[in-house]
């Protein structure tokens, strides 16, 4: 529209417009100066807080870890203010006096104990508890009653032990039966003193360990039962008899029972009565077997077969020794085979059929020979001179054939 054609009142108008816009362009841009203003300044004051925060830490707090070990956190007073000398010690004093026992303590308590006892000899059910009587016992060794109780303790084992004599002494049984009956009471006796021991256990390793002119509670048990059982001189004549008789029965080819001359030769050495009452007459009993028999087989027997029943023998020997013979047997029953079957017969033997193992080129026999000569003194001897006497044979009957 041309200037000319505007009203005057349209003029003035758009004037206030204008100006009004011109004011609020100039209110908006004061209202972002200020937020800026204000923005900066809170930045500002962030900065410095952090600063600050920064140059003065605060201390950490470790008192969790002195805290008490069940879990409960105590305010502690802080050092400073803590005065010096304001804890108190605690002082842990003795007894003034021993607590005492009640009267008759020593009477009632050996009451309950030697029932217990005669349950176990009796194999009966106890009626109270291996603590409380083990407790017992622990309370009379602290009184100074170690002496009495173990007194005590021996004299009722020894009435048991000597009250079983009789059931040995009678005839009816065989050799095996009889040897059963031993071997039977003896596991029993082993467990009832184990047992025993178990109750009167204090006792054991306080004053027993601490007086060494008694034995334990273990070998006072194997005492008795050696001597008032075993060293019966009928009893033990008729156990060695028939350990003996079952090995004899063994070596002629017999089964018996193993377990049962095991367990009673353990027994013998356990109450180191091994050597002195069974091997000097087993040994014996062996050298006259081997001795007896080594005479007949060389009549009947050829060489090869001869040495093979000497090899079988020594075997045999060596499989006693690992079943139940005790080690310490090992050597001078070899010995004693070796002797009976070999050595007195080294010379006839070479004599009687070296020849013919030599003609006939039997290698295994002739390995077999010197297995054996080298097992005695002088063996290896014995076999080069024969060997030595057939060269010189064979050289002189072959420059006369020539």
């Amino acid at each position: 529209m041309p200037l000319s054609t505007v009203k005057p009142s349209q003029q003035c108008d758009q004037q206030i417009s204008q100006d009004n816009s011109n004011h609020r362009k100039r209110n908006s841009n004061e209202i972002q100066n200020n937020l800026s203003v204000q923005q900066h300044k809170k930045f500002k004051d962030d900065f410095d807080l952090q600063e600050n925060m920064t140059e003065t830490p605060k201390r950490a707090n470790f008192s969790a870890l002195t805290s008490p070990s069940n879990g409960l956190h105590k305010h502690t007073p802080s050092i400073t203010n803590s005065k010096t000398g304001s804890a108190k010690k605690i002082v842990i004093k003795n007894f003034k006096a021993k607590p005492k026992l009640p009267e008759n303590y020593h009477e009632h308590t050996w009451v309950r104990l030697k029932e217990a006892v005669e349950a176990i000899h009796s194999s009966r059910s106890i009626k109270y508890s291996l603590e409380e009587l083990y407790q017992a016992v622990e309370n009379m060794c602290s009184h100074k009653m170690s002496s009495t109780l173990y007194d005590q303790l021996k004299v009722i084992c020894e009435k048991h032990v000597q009250q079983n004599i009789s059931q040995f002494l009678g005839e009816s049984m065989d050799s095996e039966q009889f040897l059963k009956l031993m071997d039977n009471y003896w596991q029993g006796h082993c467990r009832q003193m184990i047992m025993i021991r178990s109750i009167f256990l204090f006792l054991d390793r306080t004053y027993v360990l601490q007086t060494s002119a008694i034995a334990s509670i273990w070998d006072m048990g194997l005492e008795l039962f050696r001597v008032h059982i075993i060293t019966n001189s009928i009893v033990e004549t008729r156990t060695v008899d028939g350990l003996l008789l079952l090995i004899e029965r063994e070596r002629n080819g017999e089964a018996v029972d193993r377990q049962l001359l095991k367990s009673l030769l353990r027994m013998l050495s356990d109450l180191q009565i091994y050597q002195d009452a069974f091997e000097v007459r087993f040994l014996q009993a062996t050298d006259r077997l081997y001795a007896a028999e080594g005479q007949s087989l060389m009549q009947e027997r050829d060489v090869p077969e001869y040495l093979s029943h000497v090899q079988k023998r020594i075997d045999e020997e060596k499989e006693r020794i690992y079943h139940y013979l005790d080690q310490s047997t090992k050597k001078p029953l070899i010995y004693t085979v070796e002797k009976q079957l070999l050595e007195k017969h080294g010379s006839a033997l070479l004599q009687k059929g070296l020849d013919v193992l030599l003609e006939q080129n039997r290698i295994s026999d002739l390995k077999l020979a010197y297995q054996l000569y080298s097992r005695f003194k002088d063996g290896l001897r014995e076999l080069c001179a024969g060997f030595g006497a057939y060269i010189k044979v064979s050289d002189i009957l072959f420059s006369f054939l020539s």
